[in-house]
């Protein structure tokens, strides 16, 4: 059921019978040069849609922005910034909230949106919520080591292609390995801000286009995605989140909460 499709009289009924919303959060910025900007946006709206066929949990708007700095050099990445981003979420959390959310389920698509997120479901567990942080792309390694990737890999490519194979920019699907761009020859770039020496890693602060022109990561080569992958995949996690949350919601908050007695 989605909140944008029903009546206020029918959400009052919902709020009143039910304490726990799911909503959908992503980001509109590179994924390669073979990948659709709204990648991180368009995977968990599809997860959402499967988890809807399945699932009575009210599904609120899902917001296709994030905070993507280290990728706002490419073009059309849309960057809202961590700080405005946490006003965004913090607002619509507190009215879904002030209607009677208070297991607040939040589908995340994009990695730059974490802390973000982990701040307002603090802010909320001082109110007597719990805002759970559902990271597919994390959770689907746990559920299948062979789908683990990184930025524009494989796993993110076969989650466009159950999207919508025809999203993929087949191209620019070519076998050339990726190219980090070295500090020296003995400080070596091995991910977003990680380099190494001498066997130590080291976190180093840069936009991504000076770690490597073509804006996907790794490790996993994205020419290894498929469409079967992509569906597998996505179902998996669609009926995972599903059972969790049937299971989530015989959590008792006062229970779960009980740390409030230190006063805050």
């Amino acid at each position: 059921m989605r909140l944008a499709n029903i009546t206020w009289p029918k959400a009052q009924k919902y709020f009143k019978e039910n304490d726990m919303v799911l909503l959908g959060i992503g980001s509109i910025e590179c994924h390669g040069r073979h990948m659709p900007l709204g990648t991180d946006t368009l995977i968990p709206d599809k997860l959402l849609e499967l988890i809807e066929k399945k699932s009575d949990v009210l599904i609120a708007p899902t917001l296709p922005y994030g905070a993507c700095e280290s990728l706002k050099p490419y073009p059309g990445t849309i960057d809202l910034g961590s700080e405005l981003l946490y006003q965004l979420l913090y607002r619509v959390v507190e009215n879904l909230y002030d209607h009677g959310a208070r297991k607040i389920m939040i589908l995340n698509g994009h990695g730059g949106n974490i802390k973000t997120i982990e701040r307002v479901g603090m802010e909320f567990e001082k109110k007597g919520a719990i805002v759970v942080m559902l990271n597919w792309w994390l959770m689907t390694w746990d559920m299948n080591p062979a789908w683990k990737g990184g930025h524009g890999g494989a796993e993110e490519t076969a989650g466009v292609m159950g999207v919508d194979p025809s999203l993929i920019d087949y191209d620019e699907l070519t076998d050339e390995p990726l190219k980090f761009k070295d500090l020296t020859d003995e400080i070596k770039t091995t991910h977003f801000r990680n380099v190494e020496y001498k066997g130590v890693t080291v976190e180093v602060i840069r936009t991504t286009p000076n770690v490597t022109d073509n804006g996907w990561i790794g490790p996993d080569h994205p020419t290894k995605a498929t469409v079967e992958w992509g569906n597998e995949m996505l179902s998996t996690c669609a009926d995972y989140i599903v059972d969790f949350m049937e299971e989530f919601k015989k959590v008792d908050l006062q229970k779960a909460l009980h740390n409030n007695q230190f006063g805050y």
